[in-house]
């Protein structure tokens, strides 16, 4: 199916879940192709900026369980987008809600490196990148920017460069004292799970870092 349809032809339904850099990035590329784009997110303000970055080239929509049965039901193209910062993805598309798409639609769900935003994906390779249920072709490759090793390489140097130096200058603890980045960034430390997010998942204590 051409997302962008043709004369006479419908354009493609495209339903994007959760509005950030994934899923901005997501709907540029679809409305570019030509689709009719749906993008649900839960943060009003995140969805008042998409409505004026995008205008009437896509519809913003409250994510809820009723608004997201609704518009995957109608999608051609599904892209799971949502990240909670580390926390597992929550699920919110059902096996029931993917049953009820048509056959030969598609889910991509980038939320798989943390456990899927879709409940009947799987992590899946480069190799064989997709499978199927009940008619929907599923990609839910992890680390998808593997797909092109140079161009993801290059970009993701050059934004942790600046903290790879600051580690090699000062050593960890005095790099963590100066930047809040990496503090931020500390999961673990001296055994201690220092990441909040991270231990209520793995029911492990809490310790943040002590400056």
């Amino acid at each position: 199916m051409l997302l962008g349809g043709v004369a006479s032809v419908e354009r493609a339904n495209v339903v994007v879940l959760g509005g950030g850099v994934v899923g901005i990035n997501s709907a540029k590329m679809a409305v570019g192709l030509g689709a009719k784009v749906s993008i649900l997110d839960v943060n009003l303000n995140r969805m008042e900026y998409l409505a004026d970055v995008f205008g009437n080239e896509v519809t913003t929509l409250y994510s809820n369980s009723e608004q997201v049965e609704k518009a995957v039901s109608k999608a051609d193209l599904v892209i799971g987008a949502v990240l909670v910062p580390g926390a597992k993805a929550p699920k919110l598309v059902s096996r029931e809600m993917v049953s009820r798409m048509q056959p030969g639609g598609v889910i991509v769900d980038v939320a798989v490196d943390q456990g899927g935003s879709v409940e009947t994906c799987r992590p899946t390779s480069h190799e064989h990148p997709t499978y199927t249920v009940d008619g929907v072709i599923h990609y839910a490759v992890p680390n998808m920017p593997g797909a092109v090793p140079r161009t993801s390489t290059y970009a993701l140097t050059t934004v942790t460069l600046k903290y790879a130096v600051l580690l090699a200058n000062l050593g960890r603890k005095e790099a963590v004292r100066r930047d809040e980045a990496l503090l931020k960034g500390v999961n673990i430390l001296n055994g201690k799970v220092a990441y909040k997010q991270v231990a209520s998942d793995l029911g492990l204590p809490y310790e943040p870092v002590r400056l």
